[in-house]
């Protein structure tokens, strides 16, 4: 029988979820098209693969099971799963067509609308994932400054500028691999160290869970604005959650271009790039930036009426309220347990959870609570990524489970024995980092 959301289910069978990943295993390569959604970063052989249906912010896997789930389609559902009037839009707008041979007026109205949110939307341009834009970003900072190299913090997608500065940097010429850098976040002197009269661009996600200290963001600002460079904020995640108009309308700095895709179409595929008009204008008649799906109408559909709603309901505002609830039930209830080792940081729109070295291998712990959270009914990958969907009895029980989790947990510290109470492969390190990758800073 499939489990339910309870604190008494047993480790959920999966039976249907393995068949499927034994058929995909030597066809799809990593199986996974994106990575965070993969195996590797579940307990593999108790969690489930494969999800078929999702309603609010509970999901059901192919083999029946429910979860709450707090990956959210790893960012783009803020209002929830099957949102209705996200859903009835793009319903009624499959009745009319999908992509067309013309412009649609949708393309306008949405733009209007991104100008009226987005402090810096002088102009805008859609695609369709965020590396597209983020891409686009970098080729629009080379035309306008007639320079070359590029200094990025954060993730920024898969494109050679940006994973040439990573592990996986095969296949990426060593030409582009030259001109790419990273900085360390809240490091300014790794960004003074690092520019030369060649940088074009500086692109950071503007936080990912630490925040901004001794006012780095308005640092970077102003020496953009001294050197000539171009400063572009991928608002991939901070976009329409940490404030209507992202971290640009919350810390009040208005960057030359920014990127946008997670929440702002509640799972339809659409990325946008915002941005000044002097640099954006060179899209006209100097870049090539153009797109068969660009202008595609459901999801330009989805996105109207997610901003509307995420506008209407105040959602920034929600998702604060109810995440600082789960962030802070979660630090208290591990500090009654005196487990100085894990806690909840980040925003309380997402935050995350951290497991210190000096109780282990971080990897084991977080394997062992997903692994006890999945058997409760709890989605989890170490990650609060908040919902309009997630009401206070999800919560509630997610506290519960929680209670019940964290001093299995704590026994396994004591006695050393993480790894035996795996039930399957342990999660394995994510790709994404914030600082430290494989190049470092150099001043030419």
């Amino acid at each position: 029988m499939s489990n339910k959301i309870n604190l008494k289910n047993d480790y959920p069978v999966i039976e249907k979820s393995n068949e499927l990943y034994k058929r995909a295993t030597g066809l799809i390569p990593a199986w996974s098209m994106t990575l965070a959604k993969g195996p590797t970063q579940y307990v593999n052989g108790v969690s489930p693969k494969y999800l078929v249906k999702g309603k609010g912010v509970h999901v059901w896997d192919v083999d029946g099971n429910e979860y709450i789930d707090y990956n959210m389609g790893i960012g783009p559902l803020s209002l929830g799963y099957a949102y209705d009037k996200v859903d009835d839009a793009i319903k009624k707008q499959l009745e009319d067509g999908i992509t067309f041979s013309l412009m649609h007026p949708l393309e306008v109205e949405v733009a209007e609308m991104i100008k009226g949110i987005i402090p810096n939307a002088e102009a805008v341009r859609y695609s369709k994932t965020g590396a597209d834009v983020t891409s686009a970003a970098i080729r629009l900072a080379r035309a306008y400054t007639g320079k070359n190299k590029v200094l990025c913090c954060g993730y920024h997608g898969w494109h050679d500028w940006y994973v040439s500065v990573t592990a996986k940097k095969a296949g990426i010429p060593e030409a582009v691999q030259a001109i790419s850098f990273t900085f360390n976040y809240n490091d300014f002197d790794s960004v003074l160290n690092s520019i030369d009269d060649d940088t074009a661009a500086i692109i950071l996600e503007p936080v990912v869970f630490a925040e901004p200290k001794d006012n780095f963001l308005q640092k970077l600002a102003d020496l953009c604005e001294q050197k000539g460079i171009v400063l572009i904020f991928d608002e991939m995640w901070t976009g329409f959650r940490m404030a209507l108009g992202g971290a640009q309308e919350y810390f009040g700095i208005t960057p030359d271009l920014a990127t946008y895709s997670k929440a702002i179409a509640n799972g339809m595929p659409i990325s946008v790039l915002t941005g000044k008009r002097k640099i954006m204008d060179l899209i006209e008649n100097d870049i090539f930036f153009f797109t068969t799906f660009g202008g595609e109408a459901l999801s330009l559909a989805a996105a109207k009426a997610t901003m509307q709603e995420l506008k209407d309901k105040n959602v920034p505002a929600y998702l604060n309220e109810k995440g600082a609830l789960l962030k802070n039930g979660y630090n208290e209830i591990a500090s009654n347990l005196d487990m100085t080792y894990t806690k909840a940081t980040g925003y309380n729109w997402r935050s995350l959870i951290t497991f210190d070295e000096k109780a282990g291998n971080p990897l084991l712990q977080k394997s062992l609570v997903q692994q006890e959270m999945i058997k409760r009914g709890v989605l989890w990958s170490g990650f609060h990524n908040m919902s309009y969907s997630h009401k206070d009895e999800d919560i509630n029980y997610t506290l519960s489970a929680y209670q019940d989790v964290l001093p299995i947990l704590k026994k396994a510290v004591d006695q050393n024995n993480i790894k035996e109470l795996l039930k399957g492969e342990p999660v394995q390190p994510v790709f994404r980092k914030t600082d430290n990758f494989n190049m470092k800073p150099v001043k030419k």
